[in-house]
């Protein structure tokens, strides 16, 4: 992977440099792996694990501390988007996860919006309603760190992305890539995801 155009990432850290904490990773240890990227506050974690918003919060300024680009997850759950609550869980994430983040320390992270309703269910989100999260999404960085730099920041979607999706999502003017979850572990599949243009 050294010469090539494929970046290394890792699905989570612990936001401690070091220490006892057996079982966990830290940021040192997967800049010494050659990693470059690191997923954070995924739905999993959040769910299985309890991880919070503050948590991840440490992660991310751990993270780019030792100059790894957080991929930041939000998203919410079925049941909050049939309470209608879906905007304002996902800017409470956004808005705890990137706490005394700078602009330009902003500027490295990635977003992954995952509508948790729709991983590993096989229902994905329709075009429509990724990027109404990912206008949504991009609306709140603006808040944060403002319009400029909003409109720069790289926001995916994550949500049973497949090869048979990825062009419809792909079209919408604010889905910067995907973050693919089982579609990855088919390598037929995922070459189609990433192939996608041709």
């Amino acid at each position: 992977l050294r010469d090539s155009s494929i970046g290394l990432g890792a699905q989570n850290m612990h936001w401690e440099a070091g220490g006892s904490y057996t079982g966990e990773i830290s940021a040192p240890m997967l800049v010494n792996l050659g990693c470059r990227y690191v997923i954070l506050g995924h739905s999993e974690r959040r769910q299985y694990f309890g991880e919070s918003d503050e948590g991840i919060n440490k992660k991310i300024k751990s993270a780019l501390t030792f100059e790894l680009i957080p991929v930041v997850c939000v998203g919410e759950t079925l049941k909050e988007r049939k309470e209608g609550s879906f905007k304002r869980v996902v800017e409470t994430q956004l808005n705890l996860c990137l706490k005394e983040v700078s602009p330009e320390e902003a500027e490295r992270v990635v977003i992954a919006y995952e509508p948790v309703w729709a991983i590993g269910t096989g229902v994905t989100a329709t075009p429509e309603q990724a990027e109404e999260m990912h206008s949504f999404v991009r609306k709140v960085l603006a808040e944060l760190f403002g319009e400029d730099l909003a409109d720069s920041m790289r926001i995916q979607y994550g949500g049973s992305v497949k090869p048979e999706n990825i062009k419809e999502l792909m079209r919408e003017p604010d889905i910067d890539g995907a973050l693919v979850g089982g579609a990855s572990l088919d390598a037929s599949s995922f070459a189609k995801i990433v192939k996608y243009r041709e």
